[in-house]
């Protein structure tokens, strides 16, 4: 009776009904099971499944956090909502077997916003036709804190948000304004927004600078992925407590200080969370050993450290600057493995021949001494001249042969070859971006990332892969693992004869020849026009890797167990790793499933947060980048085609934007969707995917990182553009004076402008 008590309210999720009602829908007519619905409903008001409507006494309405898939009608759905501009948005429904997207249109968007998990009603289907619906209730809201620029008028203001997913501004009484100007950048906390409203009310709660500034940009941009842009005062106090590891501290640990040990990492970087040593053993053996921060000495669970690690996640790489996870005594000094100094570990030490065969491991505690701190350019050197005059350079020499084997080794078992292309710039003491280039990995790149390869999938099978005792076998405990599942069969077949227009063909018949045929078409597309384009639809096609206590396999790199052990000082599941590791090596008992699933999913979503966050300054850099270079001449490729425009692609730079469908005058094009390409109506003239074009950069929005450009005309002599100077230590960024004021009237339900004529530039 009380499963059918939620299936009434389910189905009614916007009625309320009291005890009456429902006796009557349940058929309770004889007074013992009246009673038994009066003290259901009771029970389930009082813990909290039911809750009381204010405008009807006596009645209720299903709590929406008790909606659950099994209450869910046919006609219902549930899922996230992702919002596009202009309003129009799509529901990805809840499920790993729901495939289809469901449409739904500006006007039945409710007060639902990007993000958020909502119930959705389906419309009777159409033939040829995406499902479309209605959103009818909020589940969760995915954010409540907005990043944008005031618009202030005499009696009220508005925030205007950055986001291009935000289709409303939000309403703010003059009195919750916390003193902020007209057109100054803040952070907004939506505290309400009633059901006949169409605009949700907020409040200032930071005050952030003018826009344009360059430290104003990058603090929205973490602001508004809901990182934190400061350290609370207790975690600071807590940090500054944290002493050098003592002698006590150095008992009971394995002693790696007088073996050759060094580190390779980015010229800039400062927090050193992994070592490599190596030792010759003679007979073809070799010691390597795999040495990582041993940053669970210092956080300890429950601390104030570990639970502010823990709500962020991950540290967040901007363009500029490093928002770490951990504060800067910890990553920055006493776990960063800096040359020269004592520093305490845990370790994955591996005896391995010529053929990479491990004959031995060990895991443990240990402490270290790193002999040199190497730049990755500093090792390429020395792999390069194939020459060194030093142990560690020796070590570097052998270490990189072994891990040559070890990637084709790899490769030749199934792995995929997801190696994106980086944006790089460089940039002037203001922080202005001076160039633009791609990032390559090469050998010493390479060596870093098989030694780390190892040691995750190692430590991986060491606990998924239990030995088997004298009882029989033994259960894997829980641990949380680095999945990827097998790609969605039919977002595969479509990427197959996607490329297949484009003249790549591709094998769907074994993983192994699935794998091998992803790898040539990286080959093959190295360079062109259509490499961004591919590169990104690929690995859309692909699962996201994310983190679980369920094992499935990593699909992409071929191992059946995989992990992230080698980075606590910048992951929180490497910290929960560690822990568990040290606990299970202990003998100690498995931990909870449910409770460190729920861990997983977290540090998946902040995962996805932190790459959108570094995503969206590359693409306000390219757009700063281009900002002072308007009419200037580059070559281009095209990489992508809408019915909006043409999408062109600055060769070197990766800078895109976009080439109105309005702007080409001499004929009226048209987009062929089949054929990735638009063609002129009477001339006949054709712009396709891949394809070298001269583009003139027309417009730049630095606040909403966009970029128009134009297409020169091929016939003319074009002149090349000019290197741009380095702006002086005076020139400062303006505030953009283009906004547009609202209207001094009493404030309307105001929709945010978009802009169909532009794209955001990757």
């Amino acid at each position: 009776m009380k499963t059918q008590i939620l299936k009434i309210f389910a189905n009614n999720p916007f009625e309320s009904f009291n005890h009456k009602q429902i006796e009557a829908r349940v058929g309770a007519h004889d007074k013992a099971s009246r009673q038994t619905v009066i003290a259901l409903m009771r029970e389930m008001a009082e813990a909290d499944m039911l809750v009381p409507d204010p405008s009807h006494r006596g009645k209720f309405k299903l709590n929406p956090i008790h909606l659950t898939d099994d209450l869910v009608p046919k006609n219902y759905v549930t899922g996230v909502i992702d919002m596009k501009q202009g309003g129009k948005a799509y529901v990805i429904q809840d499920g790993d077997e729901a495939t289809d997207d469901i449409q739904i249109a500006p006007n039945n968007t409710g007060h639902a916003l990007h993000g958020d998990h909502v119930k959705v009603l389906l419309f009777p289907r159409r033939k040829m036709r995406k499902p479309e619906g209605q959103v009818v209730e909020i589940l969760s809201r995915a954010k409540t804190r907005f990043v944008g620029c005031i618009q202030k008028q005499e009696r009220f203001a508005f925030l205007v948000s950055d986001s291009r997913t935000m289709p409303v501004d939000i309403f703010i009484p003059l009195a919750d304004l916390a003193g902020a100007d007209d057109g100054e950048k803040v952070v907004t906390e939506m505290t309400d927004w009633p059901e006949r409203m169409n605009n949700p009310v907020g409040r200032v709660v930071k005050r952030l600078g003018h826009p344009g500034d360059n430290n104003v940009e990058m603090q929205a941009i973490l602001a508004e992925y809901d990182f934190p842009l400061e350290f609370p005062a207790e975690v600071e106090r807590e940090a500054a407590t944290l002493k050098a590891p003592t002698k006590k501290d150095l008992e009971g640990r394995r002693d790696f200080r007088d073996v050759t040990t060094f580190t390779i990492d980015p010229a800039d970087a400062k927090d050193f969370d992994d070592a490599l040593s190596f030792r010759d053993l003679g007979s073809g053996r070799y010691e390597v050993g795999v040495h990582i921060a041993d940053v669970s000495h210092y956080v300890r669970p429950g601390s104030a450290i570990d639970r502010e690690a823990y709500e962020r996640g991950t540290s967040v790489y901007l363009v500029d600057r490093t928002f770490p996870m951990l504060p800067e005594r910890l990553c920055n000094e006493l776990c960063s493995l800096r040359q020269d100094e004592d520093k305490l570990c845990f370790s994955a030490v591996f005896e391995i021949d010529d053929a990479v065969k491990v004959h031995k491991q060990w895991f443990g505690k240990s402490v270290i001494r790193s002999n040199r701190r190497y730049a990755y350019e500093e090792a390429q050197a020395i792999i390069d001249a194939q020459q060194a005059d030093d142990d560690t350079g020796r070590a570097i020499l052998k270490l990189n042969d072994l891990a040559l084997v070890f990637r084709k080794q790899r490769y030749n078992d199934g792995a995929i070859n997801f190696e994106t292309q980086e944006v790089k710039f460089q940039l002037d003491e203001n922080a202005h971006p001076v160039g633009v280039y791609i990032k390559e990995s090469r050998e010493a790149n390479w060596l870093i990332e098989e030694f780390m390869l190892l040691a995750n999938r190692q430590v991986a099978e060491y606990v998924g892969r239990p030995k088997r005792s004298p009882k029989g076998k033994a259960e894997p405990k829980t641990f949380v693992y680095r999945i990827h599942d097998e790609p969605n069969p039919e977002k595969l077949d479509t990427f197959v004869q996607f490329v297949a227009k484009l003249g790549f063909k591709m094998k769907l018949g074994s993983r192994k020849s699935l794998a091998d045929s992803y790898n040539h078409l990286f080959e093959q597309i190295a360079g062109r026009g259509e490499e961004a384009m591919i590169d990104s639809i690929a690995i859309r096609t692909m699962a996201k890797a994310k983190y679980s206590t369920h094992n499935i396999g990593h699909y992409g790199l071929g191992f059946s167990h995989y992990t992230h052990f080698t980075s606590p000082i910048r992951r929180y599941p490497d910290l929960m790793v560690h822990r568990l590791l040290e606990r299970y090596m202990e003998g100690g008992a498995s931990v909870s499933a449910e409770e460190f699933e729920t861990y997983c999913e977290h540090c998946s979503l902040m995962e996805k947060r932190a790459a959108d966050a570094e995503r969206a300054s590359v693409k306000y850099k390219q757009a700063e980048y281009l900002a002072d270079k308007l009419g200037q001449v580059f070559p281009a490729l095209i990489s992508g085609v809408s019915k909006w425009g043409i999408y062109a692609e600055i060769e070197g730079s990766r800078c895109e934007g976009m080439i109105p469908i309005g702007s080409l005058k001499d004929d009226y094009y048209m987009l062929d969707e089949d054929n990735y390409q638009v063609i002129g109506r009477r001339h006949g003239r054709t712009y396709k995917l891949g394809f070298p074009v001269t583009i003139r950069v027309r417009r730049v929005d630095m606040l909403k990182k966009q970029i128009d450009f134009e297409l020169v005309d091929e016939a003319a002599e074009v002149k090349p553009a000019a290197k741009s100077k380095p702006k002086s230590k005076k020139a400062k960024s303006q505030p953009d004076k283009g906004s547009a004021k609202a209207k001094k009237s009493a404030p309307k339900g105001r929709k945010k402008a978009s802009d169909k004529g532009s794209k955001k530039t990757k």
